[in-house]
């Protein structure tokens, strides 16, 4: 736990790592879905099977960011047991989260080879816990290749020790879910002010969040691509939130990630400073649409990102 003090709890990377460390556990030629759900699986697929816990949350329910960190560590884990190819770096995911898992036991990937190329290398990933899929995701992995070059600007904003951190906006708060934000392996700093108790000032669907790990990460660039899609399931519905004037604490508010997609630009380093741009174009139907960018602390934009999810309030 971060103590009061403002102090980083070192363990918490560690934590994050060990949570990552995926163990291969052989091939199963069982379809995680039956052909009723999924018409592709009216026949058995042999793929690689890997096993990583979890992380215990206050309400004993899987982080959706984990989940997606481990998928993109299982995809990754198995283009490179293929030893014919050369490093492919991911560029793409898009995942679907279908029932939501139990944060007290471990979740088993199944990753199906849907193709490799010569240039691209494409994974299906079920995450399932219980005989259950919790989560699809098919992710691309490309070789780097030469190409047109654009990018849009990072938006001027205060820089990220002139905003105040975490322990800072928790300061005096003596509660489990608190203490739960306080001890995150990610320092996150929301220029606008965070959304933990305090609505916003403005109501203004968008915001900018600075993050980075609280120590170093390994030098492996699917580590670091597995941590940004970790980081990047924390806030990004909140410039829903900040646009209705309402905090994670209302204990009006059902949340939940519906599905969530990535598209990796350039490669980028976690452990430094990136600057999460995020906005919500829409809410409608029960359900809260948010967009962002990842910029570097030098302005190269190194991710973009898209999440549905689902944001009701519990009427009395």
């Amino acid at each position: 736990m971060t103590s009061s003090d403002d102090t980083p709890d070192l363990d918490a990377v560690a934590d994050l790592l060990d949570v990552l460390n995926l163990k291969h556990e052989g091939t199963t030629r069982f379809g995680p879905l039956d052909a009723s759900t999924d018409p592709d699986d009216n026949h058995s697929h042999e793929m690689d099977l890997y096993v990583g816990r979890s992380q215990e949350t206050p309400h004993k329910r899987a982080f959706g960011g984990q989940v997606l960190a481990q998928s993109v560590m299982a995809a990754g884990l198995s283009i490179r047991a293929n030893a014919g190819l050369d490093e492919r770096p991911i560029h793409s995911l898009h995942a679907y989260f279908i029932r939501p898992g139990d944060s007290l036991k471990p979740i088993s990937f199944a990753v199906e080879n849907l193709r490799d190329g010569r240039s691209f290398s494409v994974r299906r990933v079920y995450a399932m816990q219980n005989g259950q899929t919790l989560l699809s995701a098919t992710l691309s992995f490309q070789v780097p290749a030469e190409g047109l070059e654009h990018q849009s600007e990072m938006p001027s904003v205060p820089e990220p020790d002139r905003v105040r951190t975490t322990p800072q906006e928790l300061e005096g708060i003596d509660h489990p879910v608190a203490d739960h934000w306080r001890s995150r392996s990610i320092d996150v700093r929301t220029v606008e002010g965070a959304l933990f108790f305090q609505p916003g000032r403005q109501k203004y669907a968008a915001q900018n969040v600075w993050m980075k790990t609280i120590t170093e990460l390994p030098e492996d660039p699917l580590i670091h691509a597995a941590v940004m899609a970790y980081a990047s399931d924390y806030t990004l519905l909140e410039s829903v939130l900040r646009k209705h004037g309402l905090v994670w604490s209302d204990p009006r508010l059902r949340a939940a990630s519906l599905d969530h997609s990535m598209w990796f630009h350039r490669p980028g380093q976690i452990d430094e400073w990136l600057l999460y741009q995020q906005e919500s174009p829409s809410a409608s139907g029960g359900r809260g649409l948010g967009t962002g960018r990842l910029y570097g602390i030098d302005g190269t934009l190194l991710c973009t990102v898209a999440q549905e999810g689902m944001l009701r309030l519990k009427q009395d």
